[in-house]
């Protein structure tokens, strides 16, 4: 599916938000290693959710919605697992792959994870390295999925694992092989990742020297419990950059998660000039959630890098379309996790602007954009098959001149489907 994005003079209105996929994830392994019902308010239909889904309904959980739309599903405890009769097909979904073969681990059967051609192409040796140095037996095919998982011999070994990069998905991955293994199992993280497995585990943290090390007691039970998915925030960055660059607009995002872990493009946002207000602070289910207002505004031009790089990783498509609508030479480093994401999103990034009339320079770890104000040229862009950058170029469509045609524009159901008309919505027609 192609999508054309006509320049746009306005943006209203109150437009419906995706739940949270970290949040969902999450919350359906969760709820299939706690041993009798639970519930998922808001488990959105969006494609890697769903995958996370199906994975734990053929390891045993039972998963369907009530009259209500909310998502019970039926675990049964740590050791309610059964052994899956074919492989484990984790679609697109990185998170989905890598959350379970930490639970997969440790089981007493052999299991398979694959995905899609995008997901095999995506390193796993991050993952298989401390699960095989806890005791257990994963391997990979060039470092790749299929990734095959079979029974520890003696079980999975407590152990303290510092963090090489600061990764949300390693560092649950480990967390959760910790609840089978034997001892305590130790993470430290040297730099801040998205936190909603620790949170919703309810683990303790302990603050050394600046690093947070993270607890998990081996043959820690998990609690049946209602969990309630907020609006995805990474969704919501698409919308926030949209309002902000488009002139003459207002927008309000509703029960937004706003988990400081997820949320520094606010910052980044604001440092640029970008009018936005959040009100309405609340915490559900241990994550914090609220409204956001977002008003357009001029934008000057910023630096990213850092320790704020694993808490915006997913927004930095939108980032770079914002700053290439600023004034003045942005620059974006230490981002070099982007090049093994869904696609090589800085390459794709720089492909896609350059074709829309931006200066773009291409690092290793980043980008140098010299943003000209809103002087974006509409034209044929790609989104590589990943539903970031396709977003990404819709969102510049809205303020180049003219026309732009997003190919295979359909990629962004898998975290936010109805994008495209939630993004329709919005516009106020001229006249």
């Amino acid at each position: 599916m192609n999508q054309t994005v006509s320049q746009a003079s306005s943006l209203r209105g109150t437009p419906a938000l995706p739940a949270d996929k970290s949040i969902s994830h999450r919350a359906a392994l969760l709820s299939a290693l706690a041993d009798g019902r639970s519930r998922i308010r808001n488990f959105p239909d969006s494609a890697d959710p769903q995958s996370t889904l199906a994975c734990v309904r053929q390891l045993g959980a039972r998963a369907k919605r009530d009259e209500n739309g909310t998502m019970v599903v039926r675990g049964g405890g740590l050791e309610g697992l059964r052994p899956p009769s074919q492989p484990l097909d984790c679609g697109n979904s990185g998170t989905t792959m890598r959350l379970l073969a930490g639970i997969l681990a440790g089981q007493p059967f052999g299991s398979v994870l694959t995905g899609d051609e995008s997901l095999q192409q995506r390193p796993m040796d991050r993952i298989a390295d401390p699960l095989n140095a806890m005791g257990g037996r994963v391997s990979l095919v060039d470092g790749h999925a299929p990734i095959r998982i079979r029974a520890p011999e003696s079980g999975l070994r407590s152990m303290d694992y510092r963090l090489p990069v600061a990764s949300a998905q390693v560092k649950s991955c480990v967390l959760l092989a910790g609840l089978f293994a034997e001892g305590t199992t130790e993470v430290i993280e040297p730099a801040p990742a998205r936190d909603h497995t620790e949170r919703m585990l309810d683990l303790p943290i302990q603050e050394v020297g600046g690093d947070r090390h993270i607890l998990v007691e081996g043959g820690t039970s998990v609690e049946p419990q209602t969990w309630s998915v907020p609006g995805d925030f990474s969704g919501a960055a698409f919308l926030i950059v949209a309002a902000t660059l488009v002139p003459d607009s207002e927008i309000t995002l509703e029960n937004v998660g706003l988990n400081p872990s997820r949320t520094a493009l606010l910052d980044v946002l604001r440092g640029m000039g970008a009018d936005l207000t959040v009100s309405n602070e609340r915490v559900e289910g241990g994550e914090p959630i609220g409204d956001i207002v977002v008003r357009s505004a001029d934008l000057e031009a910023v630096e990213v890098g850092g320790r704020a790089i694993p808490n915006l990783i997913d927004e930095i498509p939108v980032i770079a379309v914002a700053a290439a609508c600023a004034e003045g030479t942005s620059e974006i480093r230490d981002a070099e996790e982007l090049r093994v994401k869904e696609t090589d999103r800085l390459h794709a990034i720089t492909e896609n602007l350059r074709a829309l009339g931006a200066e773009v320079e291409e690092h290793e770890d980043g980008l140098t954009i010299e943003g000209r104000g809103p002087n974006l040229l509409g034209t044929d862009v790609d989104s590589f098959g990943d539903h970031r950058i396709a977003m990404a170029m819709g969102v510049a469509g809205l303020v180049a001149h003219g026309e732009t045609t997003i190919h295979d524009a359909g990629c962004a159901r898998v975290s936010f489907p109805g994008f495209w008309e939630e993004l329709d919505g919005l516009i106020e027609e001229d006249g």
